[in-house]
């Protein structure tokens, strides 16, 4: 199955408090299960405005729908081609 990285504009989302991730996760977690687990979350990086999304699922469709569904944006969306790391050089 296709993997998507998701960037989301959230404004000082950086700054937010232990509480207000877990919160963060639990509506993304929902949503996730009222999608049946169409769309799996791998991980999130939080930078100071932005968060950057790992997800896998069957088309850009599924991604937008779990957007929604959840309240965060997705405001560029794109399909992984390729996945490297140091020892792709080996």
């Amino acid at each position: 199955m296709p993997k998507f990285v998701i960037e989301r504009d959230v404004p000082s989302f950086g700054n937010s408090s232990h509480q207000e991730l877990k919160h963060a996760v639990e509506v993304s977690n929902n949503a996730i299960k009222s999608m049946n687990n169409r769309v799996q979350w791998l991980q999130s990086f939080v930078t100071k405005d932005k968060i950057y999304c790992l997800y896998i699922a069957p088309d850009k469709d599924a991604v937008m729908e779990h957007s929604k569904k959840s309240g965060f944006p997705a405001n560029s969306v794109e399909e992984v081609k390729a996945i490297l790391d140091p020892s792709t050089a080996e």
